[in-house]
């Protein structure tokens, strides 16, 4: 009995809590801002449209929306210690599966299948964790200790929408071909040649290493003004013509219909192929930049192309356009890059998946067995579903209920829309709206300076509720949330290139988002207060969640039928729902208070 003593006192010693709770936390927090997040990103940079990745991305919440459905389980079936590593080697082989998956031809559907498993292994990891960290610790210890969770799980925010961005965009230039370089001149003297040409001569594959080739190298471009109809004809012609051969598949909005003599810029064609074949399931993303010379000259169609095995010897068109106001003789430079995207996915996903097996043999050892880490005995299985139906009766019963599930649903309206297209918005072409930028520079606005800002705005709301109540700061906490999407109205209407200015917008807007989104989570906490807190507020967080499903699904559909530019504006609207309900719900003025300031 002694030595058993002894060995007790021992795995206590093993298991202080600083040894597992930052990393459980840092675990809870990884796959989901890489399920809700990080997918929308790979998702467009392996070329799904944005309908798409609004409306299948949209989905991966409903287990997070479902969760208190299931929780139960977790109590009935086995302890939560076995729950939490038993989930994280799942998630470890759902990242493994999605990993593997993404270089095969129907990589859409498989990898949503892995997501689906991630997402529910996740919701059901978040249910265990949180009741694990009740059940080894006492009042004062989860006391300390829940600023310590929070903050390991904002640094896995950070992990994931950042430093794993970065790290695939750092993987995607370095798996990268050969880049070609032309240049574009502009001479009055020249008349408009109809140059847009399908060659039947075959492509033969050339010697060296695998590379872009341009041609013509230097395009000439007469600065005599064309017509919009026949600007229009070779441009749709040439977008028409990279879609039929799996160069692009962004939908570009139809040309005017109604004949028009307008005189516009004049353009050229250029043809961009591969050297030779490239092998089997090796896809290469190519994007063309203007690096120096006259802004007036801009690429029109061909932006971003993607090469495979199947259309390497294929000419890809891209068009390009002068100024109509451009008279004289200038020159500017493009660069064609290619990076190979999908194999950088796939590496930044081996390496969480090897990430998942390590923490799930870490916890394995350093997790505490508390005694009373149970699972319920048969006996008391129906007792314990009762209390679950009981506090799911109980949470409708509340007062004005119907408003209150009405503002859970409606509060981040806006911003549910927003955040599903505002990564495709960064990476989308400057023709077609967007802001042109490599996913690293994406991963560095929403993984780092957005996130030190969300968190600013969050740490700076909660001192402030605590000091003046909820109701005090609600309306402001509202206009901190909505308000500040007006800076991706700018940013679509003006397309601003510099990256700090596009830094300072991206940080404004996520600091209001951390601001008001204070109010949210205090709001929860205030309608889940009573006999039966945990379930109440675990049934807040579903509404939460489905507030961010449906809306989402829909965002991408609305954007492209309406552009970035108006769908932006329709993100600003949608935000006046919740300054109308939040002005009917139920609140205690005192809510939030520290007691010792009343």
């Amino acid at each position: 009995m002694l030595v058993k003593k002894t060995l007790l006192e021992k795995r206590e010693k093993l298991t202080n809590p600083w040894k597992w709770i930052p990393s459980l936390y840092f675990a809870e927090g990884l796959p989901y801002v890489i399920v809700i997040t990080v997918s929308i990103i790979m998702y467009k940079r392996l070329g799904i449209s944005n309908a798409d990745i609004a409306l299948y991305t949209s989905w991966l919440y409903l287990p997070w929306v479902i969760k208190p459905l299931w929780s139960p389980i977790i109590d009935i079936l086995q302890t939560k210690r076995f729950w939490i590593t038993t989930m994280q080697l799942i998630i470890g082989a759902g990242m493994a599966g999605v990993a593997f998956t993404i270089p095969l031809p129907d990589f859409f559907q498989f990898t949503l299948a892995f997501f689906w498993l991630l997402a529910f292994s996740s919701a059901t990891h978040d249910i265990a964790a949180d009741g694990f960290y009740m059940l080894s610790l006492s009042e004062s210890q989860q006391s300390f200790f829940v600023g310590i969770r929070s903050t390991f799980y904002r640094l896995a925010m950070i992990a994931g929408q950042g430093l794993l961005v970065i790290l695939a965009g750092f993987l995607e230039t370095t798996f990268s071909v050969g880049p070609a370089e032309f240049k574009v001149l502009t001479r009055p003297d020249l008349f408009f040649q109809q140059t847009l040409q399908l060659d039947s001569t075959e492509i033969k594959p050339l010697a060296g290493k695998l590379r872009i080739v341009a041609s013509p190298q230097v395009l000439e471009i007469g600065t005599r003004p064309i017509t919009k109809d026949v600007a229009n004809f070779y441009k749709d012609f040439g977008h028409k013509f990279n879609i039929m051969n799996g160069f692009s598949q962004e939908l570009l909005s139809e040309s005017d219909t109604v004949a028009s003599n307008e005189l516009v810029g004049n353009i050229g064609i250029m043809k961009l192929h591969l050297s030779k074949k490239p092998d089997e399931g090796d896809d290469y993303f190519v994007k063309l930049n203007n690096v120096t010379g006259n802004p007036s000259i801009n690429i029109i169609e061909g932006h971003s192309l993607k090469f495979t095995s199947k259309n390497w010897n294929k000419p890809a068109f891209v068009v390009i356009q002068i100024d109509p106001n451009l008279q004289h003789k200038v020159e500017a430079a493009f660069v064609a890059n290619s990076e190979k995207v999908p194999i950088a996915w796939t590496f930044t996903f081996v390496i969480v998946a090897l990430l998942f097996v390590i923490f799930f043999a870490y916890h394995k050892f350093f997790l505490p067995k508390p005694a009373i880490d149970k699972s319920v005995i048969r006996s008391q299985r129906s007792d314990s579903l009762n209390l679950f139906f009981r506090a799911f009766i109980r949470f409708f019963e509340k007062q004005k209920i119907l408003i209150v599930i009405g503002f859970l649903l409606l509060y981040r309206l806006g911003e549910s829309q927003l955040v599903k297209m505002a990564s495709p918005f960064m990476l989308d072409g400057r023709e077609i709206g967007g802001l042109g930028l490599s996913t690293s520079e994406v991963g560095f606005i929403y993984g780092t300076i957005g996130i030190i800002a969300l968190i600013l705005g969050g740490i700076i709301g909660g001192i402030l509720i605590s000091k003046r109540g909820l109701k005090k700061w609600l309306w402001w906490m509202l206009i901190a949330i909505n308000v500040p999407n007006l800076v991706y109205v700018y940013m679509s209407f003006f397309q601003p290139t510099s990256v700090l200015l596009i830094n300072a917008c991206v940080a404004l807007e996520q600091f209001g988002y951390g601001f008001g989104f204070t109010a949210y989570l205090m709001y929860m906490i205030y309608i889940s207060d009573g006999e039966y807190k945990t379930s109440h507020y675990a049934i807040a967080t579903g509404f939460m969640a489905l507030g961010m499903m449906i809306p989402g699904m829909f965002s991408g559909f609305i954007q492209e039928a309406i552009g970035y530019k108006y769908f932006f504006v329709w993100v600003v609207i949608a935000t006046i729902p919740s300054f109308i309900i939040a002005k009917y719900i139920p609140l205690d003025s005192k809510f939030g208070m520290k007691r010792n300031e009343n």
